[in-house]
């Protein structure tokens, strides 16, 4: 994605610190670490969410016109993105019932509507878009699967905490 405004250039430098100099200031950081007895650069927020795990995370995917997803599972946040402005025409009940949600802009300038799956969705979202730049339909419907969560899912027991229980890294 080339965006210049956002610093974002396609194939260019990321204008970051030489590598040499990265590595020196690591350095110098695990020097005060360990003189003071702690991190000096935790950030408290990132520890507590992947090390602790206090922090219930919702899952998400993502369905865009490239990476088409065709299942995901019940009680995940399906996230819907584009390139330009959309209204989501879109069902969980087979065209029972249907929503049009106006896709939210980003700060890069893409698009997206999310959708919460509850733990008893069953049936398959469908949609399709209006977009709103050409006032056009898309002319087709898409259809992402719903399937049961995992039970261990369900318990916040992930495949990679039951690994790290069975080589002792936690406690059962």
């Amino acid at each position: 994605m080339h965006l210049p405004d956002h610093h974002l250039r396609f194939g260019g430098t990321t204008d970051a610190a030489v590598p040499l100099l990265w590595a020196h200031s690591e350095y110098v950081k695990l020097h005060r670490s360990a003189a003071d007895g702690q991190v000096f650069d935790l950030v408290e927020a990132a520890y507590e969410r992947y090390v602790k795990g206090s922090v219930e995370r919702k899952a998400m995917e993502v369905w865009k016109s490239n990476r088409r997803v065709k299942t995901v599972p019940a009680s995940t946040h399906l996230r819907i993105q584009a390139n330009s402005a959309f209204l989501l025409h879109w069902t969980s009940d087979d065209w029972q019932h249907s929503k049009d949600i106006r896709s939210q802009r980003t700060a890069i300038g893409i698009e997206f509507v999310d959708i919460p799956l509850s733990k008893k969705q069953k049936n398959p979202i469908h949609f399709t878009f209006l977009w709103l730049d050409e006032d056009r339909w898309e002319g087709k419907d898409y259809t992402v699967n719903v399937r049961e969560q995992e039970v261990a899912a369900q318990r916040g027991n992930s495949p990679r905490k039951r690994k790290l229980h069975r080589q002792g890294a936690i406690p059962g």
